[in-house]
Parts: C-alpha cells; sequence; structure tokens
C-alpha cells in the first residue's frame, strides 16, 4: 500500500510499504478514505518529538471502512463506515474504566520510553513516535486499529466524510477544553492560536454557553475564521496589540474567566521573551516555547482556569508558578479522551448544532502529501487544515 512516512527533520514521503494485517483477535484492518494532517503532526515533521524512525506511518486523524477483522471483534462488522479516535485504549483497564481513554494502562507496548520521560505512560497514539507505541498512522490506504471494539465509532449513511472526520482527535480535543473550563452563563473565555484546534475551543465553548469568547491569532485568515464560523465574539491580533492589556480592557480590569492554550510547544512570539525561548531549543536546554502558556497563566483572573490543549513534550522554562499559586489558578490538561466524546459530539453534528467541516481550507490527494505539510507549516494559501485522500 502507499502510505506517508516520515524521513527526518522536515521531510516526509509518500512510499509503498507492507499492507497491514491481523495480530491480534481484537484488531480491524481499515481502508482509509479520509485523513487529515494535524498541528501536532508538526512537531514530528520539525524533528521535536523523540523516538521517531525513518519510515514511520504518520497521522492520526482518520476514517474509513471496516475490510477485515480479528475473530474478538464483536462490534464492527466488514463494510461499517467507521471513525477511528487516535489514542488507543483497551477498554479493561483502571484508566478506561474511569473513562480516561487517553491514559490506558495497556495500549503502549513501549511503556517504559514514556516513564523515563514522563514518569508514567500515556495510552498508544496512532503515528506519534515509538515512545507511544510505534503504531503506523493513518496518512495511508489502510491501518491496523487494535482493540477495534473499543475505539471507532460507527457512521450512518448520509453524513459524509469531512463532516465526521474530525471526531477522530481536533473537534473532541476543542470540545474537552472547553469543558474543563467549567463554562456557565455569562462566562469569558479567552482561546490562544486559532489554529483547526483552537476554532474547535472557540465553538465549542459558545456550545457549552459561553457569554464572550476571545481568539487570539496574528494571522487575519484565522481570526476571520473565527469571528465567520466558529463564533468568537472578538478577535486580538498579537503582533498589534497587547494581549495581556486588551484582555484586561475587554474584562474590565479582571481577566476572562478561564484561558485556553491551543497552541501548545511551538508557539510564536516577539522580543526577548520570545529570542530566549528561541534559543535555549535551539540549545537543547529547552523543549518548549511555553508563550501562550505563560500569557494564558498570567491574564486569567484570580481563581480561574487554565486549560491546556496545545501539545507539549518535555520541558520549560520561566514557568509563572508564582501566579498560579498566588492567585488561586486551576490548570487542567491532557490528551482528548476521545472515546469519551464519540457519541454525544457525533449527535450535536446530526442535529446541526454544528458543521465542523468549517475548518477544511484545502483538499488534496496522499501523494501530495509533502507538498501538503510544508503548505501547512508555512501557512501558505491562507492553510488551515489539509484534507488528504489516499
Amino acid at each position: 500500500m502507499r502510505a506517508n512516512c516520515w524521513e527526518g527533520k522536515k521531510k516526509v514521503r509518500v512510499e509503498t510499504v507492507p499492507d497491514p494485517r491481523i495480530l491480534n483477535e481484537r484488531d480491524a484492518i481499515v481502508k482509509v478514505t479520509a485523513t487529515a494532517i494535524c498541528g501536532s503532526d508538526l512537531h514530528l515533521y520539525n524533528g521535536l518529538i523523540p523516538s521517531m524512525e525513518k519510515g514511520d506511518v504518520l497521522g492520526h486523524e482518520f476514517m474509513g471502512e471496516v475490510v477485515e477483522t480479528g475473530r474478538g471483534v464483536k462490534k464492527l462488522k466488514i463494510g461499517d463506515r467507521v471513525v477511528v479516535p487516535f489514542p488507543i485504549a483497551c477498554g479493561q483497564c483502571t484508566m478506561c474504566h474511569e473513562r480516561l481513554f487517553s491514559l490506558c494502562e495497556n495500549s503502549n507496548p513501549n511503556a517504559w520510553m514514556a516513564e523515563m520521560l514522563w514518569g508514567h505512560s500515556p495510552s498508544g497514539l496512532f503515528g506519534y513516535s515509538h515512545v507511544l507505541g510505534g503504531y503506523a498512522g493513518g496518512q495511508a490506504e489502510y491501518v491496523r486499529v487494535p482493540f477495534a471494539d473499543v475505539g471507532p465509532i460507527k457512521i450512518p449513511a448520509g453524513l459524509p466524510d469531512e463532516q465526521v472526520l474530525f471526531l477522530s482527535d481536533i473537534f473532541p480535543t476543542g470540545y474537552m477544553g472547553a469543558e474543563m473550563c467549567e463554562i456557565t452563563p455569562g462566562k469569558v473565555i479567552a482561546v490562544w492560536g486559532a489554529g483547526p484546534v483552537g476554532q474547535f475551543a472557540i465553538a465549542s465553548a459558545r456550545l457549552l454557553g459561553a457569554e464572550r469568547v476571545i481568539a487570539i491569532d496574528r494571522f487575519d485568515y484565522r481570526l476571520k475564521m473565527a469571528r465567520d464560523r466558529a463564533g468568537a465574539t472578538h478577535t486580538i491580533d498579537y503582533e498589534k496589540e497587547n494581549v495581556h492589556d486588551a484582555l484586561r480592557e475587554l474584562t474590565g480590569g479582571r481577566g476572562p474567566d478561564a484561558c485556553i492554550d491551543a497552541v501548545g510547544a511551538e508557539a510564536h512570539g516577539h522580543g526577548l521573551q520570545y529570542a530566549y525561548d528561541r534559543a535555549k531549543q535551539a540549545l537543547m536546554l529547552e523543549t518548549e516555547r511555553p508563550i501562550a502558556l505563560r500569557e494564558a497563566i498570567r491574564a486569567c483572573r484570580n481563581g480561574g482556569i487554565v486549560s491546556v490543549v496545545g501539545v507539549y513534550g518535555g520541558l520549560i522554562d520561566k514557568f509563572p508558578m508564582g501566579s498560579l499559586l498566588n492567585r488561586g489558578l486551576t490548570m487542567r490538561g491532557g490528551q482528548c479522551h476521545v472515546q469519551r466524546y464519540l457519541e454525544p459530539l457525533l449527535g450535536r453534528i446530526e442535529r446541526g448544532e454544528i458543521d465542523p467541516s468549517f475548518v477544511i481550507t484545502h483538499r488534496m490527494r496522499l501523494d501530495q502529501a509533502p507538498e501538503a505539510f510544508e503548505m501547512f507549516l508555512t501557512k501558505r494559501d491562507n492553510c488551515e487544515k489539509v484534507v488528504l485522500s489516499p
């Protein structure tokens, strides 16, 4: 089959690789009909995630048709159309029973590697390094899906791929980011980053009843999408305004009730802070550029919530712990427990409350993946989200 493979820093290539096969009776094989490039894939592309190996198949946002099942699979049959969540979960461990699926205790065969980095291991992920299991990803013609009765959700006829594809990751991730903010009527939410996850965090905050949602970014086309499609009530261009001052002015001096970091490890910025982080990252003295996270903590109102769904993988410097502690902030984060959100969010799509396809700006073939990665990284042609067709 053909698959998009990691070949080194800023280098991917579509190659012919062996077809996946059933390895465990709980496996299924899915023929991919739509897949996408996620913002977190750019961390792999930029060489920031350890343990990638040449030839690793990328991609964790995908859906398709079941073409083969192991004898232990009971809920799926050949021909079912499914969306596959990016965390791989067994459904039987303590974490899965607590519906913390991205923390599954059984799905990462390389747990020892993750334990060296983080103390304990999260679940395995599709297409996201050997630290997280070394599983082949979904930017391919076919994918082996472990624990197939636990993850995939069947999609009813009549819903096109583009409306449901993002149930695999970015829609639930943005929704969880908003849910962690404990939104009640009248709340003001600020969202750093108007990329795809940020757009869904904005839209989800409005779905959950936020009175005002403020989007923070530097690209006009992203801020326009946040206003026109996601439902942001205000936008801030951080290259034109001081974010902290603008948020204080919009909130009567208090700050937002909750702040969502939808940016993560490779935040852009300006001035000495940005130069400091870039230099330390280049010298491998720091693995992240936590500019958005620092801003979110400092800007949040006293007693508020900082919700983190942007991806971080290692160590950050100059973390404002004093602000977090002395102002009584609550900080929450995590890889999304996608399986928890599949049915309720599919229901919202079916009822017409949201059409997640609004983030798509480019549609390309799988064999155009190298061009698509470069376009997404550089924001060429106002690229917000690329969907690939195998």
